[in-house]
C-alpha cells in the first residue's frame, strides 16, 4: 500500500511528462485496471489450490515488472503490456491478488464482530501506508527536481521506488509461514467453477454492486484527483502528496472507527449511512471557489469514507461458506477491479476538455449514491449468520 500510495500522486503527472495525451492516459489506466483484473482472477480462484504465499509471490513479481517497464520507457505500447500483465494501481487502492488472499487468511483467525475489527486495523495498516507513500511521492519527486533534476527524471525516481517496494514484498512474502494455507493437504482437484458452490448466488450480488461503486470511483481515483488539482488550481506534486497522506490518515481513522459502529447498527447500515455522506461530499469538491475550501472538503470526505471499506469486507466474508472465501474475496475484488477499469478513459477524455474538467466529480457521486441506495434495498432483510 506504499508503493501504491507513492505511485498514485505522480504517475498521471508523469505520463503526461512523458507526452501522452488525456486520452492515452485514460485508456493506459484503463487497461492497467483490465490487466489486474484478469490476473486477479486466475491466481485468487487458485490461491487455495496452489498455495497463498506462492500467490502472494507470484504478485509481488508482477509488481516489479510494471514498475521496472514503466520507470524505463515512454513507448506507449510497451507501457500497455507492462500495464496490462502487472500489477500497478493508479488509483492507490488495493490491486492484485493481495487483498483477497490476505483476507481469506485473516478470516480464519477471527469470527463476527471481531472480524470487522480485524479487518479494521487491517484497512488501518493499509490507509497509513498509502498515506506515507503518497507524501514520500510528492516530497521525493520534489527533492530530487530541486537537485537539479528534469521534471521528467523526478517523476521516474518516484516509478523507480515502486518497483523497489515489490523487491520488498518478494522478501516480504517468503518468510510467510504455512499457517496462511487452508488445511495440511492439498485443494480437492475438482472445484466449482471460480471456486463457488453455495456462495454463489450472493456473491454474484455483492459483485454486481460492487462493480457499479467502483465504476463511479474509478472516475475520481487519486492519480486523477491530484490531476485535477494541479490543472485546477496548479497544485505541484510535493504539495499534492501533502494533501493526499493526510486525507488517507482521515482514511485510516475513519476505518477504525467502523468496527464500533457495526457492532451497534449492524455491518450494511454502517456500510451504507456512512457512505452516502461522503458521496454528497464527493460532488461539492468541484463547486468550492478555492484551493483551500477544495482541499477541506475532499479532508472532510475522506474522514468518513472508508468506513464502508472494513464493513463491506467483514460482510463478505460473513455471508458465504468458510471454504469459498478466497474465491469470494477474488471474484468480489475482480467485480470491483473490473468496475473501476471502465470509468478512467472516460474521465481521461473528460479531463482533456475544459468544460467537463469537473465532470467526473459529479458522475461518480451520483452513481456512488445509487449503488448505496440499492446495496440497501436488495440486501436490508437478509440477517448475517454473526449478526
Amino acid at each position: 500500500m506504499f508503493g501504491y500510495g507513492l505511485l498514485s500522486v505522480v504517475l498521471v503527472l508523469y505520463l503526461a511528462e512523458r507526452g501522452l495525451s488525456t486520452p492515452h492516459i485514460g485508456l493506459l489506466l484503463t487497461l492497467t485496471l483490465v490487466g489486474d483484473t484478469a490476473i486477479s482472477l486466475w491466481l485468487t480462484t487458485a490461491a487455495d489450490r496452489v498455495g497463498r504465499r506462492v500467490t502472494l509471490l507470484m504478485g509481488a513479481g508482477l509488481v516489479v515488472l510494471a514498475g521496472v517497464v514503466f520507470a524505463v520507457t515512454g513507448n506507449f505500447l510497451l507501457l500497455l503490456v507492462a500495464a496490462t500483465v502487472g500489477v500497478l494501481s493508479p488509483s492507490g487502492n488495493e490491486v492484485g491478488p493481495f487483498l483477497a488472499v490476505e483476507q481469506a487468511a485473516l478470516a480464519q483467525a477471527a469470527r463476527g464482530h471481531d472480524r470487522t475489527h480485524l479487518f479494521a486495523w487491517y484497512n488501518l495498516a493499509g490507509s497509513l501506508a498509502t498515506a506515507i507513500g503518497a507524501l514520500t511521492g510528492g516530497l521525493l519527486t520534489q527533492l530530487v527536481h530541486r537537485a537539479g533534476a528534469t521534471q521528467l527524471a523526478s517523476y521516474q525516481a518516484a516509478v523507480v521506488a515502486y518497483a523497489a517496494t515489490g523487491l520488498a514484498l518478494v522478501a516480504l512474502f517468503s518468510q510467510v509461514s504455512q499457517k496462511v494455507e487452508v488445511g495440511d493437504g492439498p485443494a480437492p482437484a475438482s472445484r466449482p467453477r471460480f471456486g463457488l458452490g453455495r456462495s454463489r448466488g450472493m456473491v454474484l450480488k455483492l459483485s454486481s454492486l460492487f462493480a457499479v461503486d467502483a465504476f463511479a470511483g474509478g472516475f475520481v481515483m487519486q492519480t486523477l484527483v491530484a490531476y485535477w488539482f494541479h490543472v485546477r488550481f496548479g497544485v505541484e506534486a510535493g504539495v499534492l502528496g501533502s494533501i493526499f497522506f493526510g486525507a488517507n490518515v482521515l482514511a485510516a481513522i475513519s476505518a477504525l472507527s467502523a468496527a464500533r459502529l457495526a457492532r451497534r447498527f449492524g455491518l450494511l447500515h454502517t456500510m451504507v449511512f456512512t457512505h452516502l455522506p461522503s458521496n454528497v461530499l464527493l460532488l461539492l469538491i468541484p463547486l468550492m471557489p478555492s484551493l483551500p475550501l477544495a482541499i477541506a472538503v475532499l479532508l472532510l470526505r475522506f474522514s468518513i469514507s472508508q468506513m464502508d471499506v472494513p464493513t463491506r469486507q467483514s460482510y463478505t466474508m460473513a455471508a458465504v461458506s468458510p471454504e469459498e472465501r478466497s474465491a469470494a474475496g477474488g471474484v468480489t475484488g475482480v467485480a470491483r477491479t473490473v468496475g473501476a477499469s471502465l470509468s478512467p478513459v472516460i474521465a481521461g477524455w473528460m479531463l482533456g476538455v475544459v468544460a467537463l474538467l469537473s465532470a467526473p466529480f459529479f458522475v461518480a457521486g451520483g452513481l456512488k449514491i445509487a449503488y448505496d441506495l440499492a446495496l440497501y434495498a436488495t440486501f436490508r432483510k437478509i440477517r448475517l449468520p454473526d449478526e
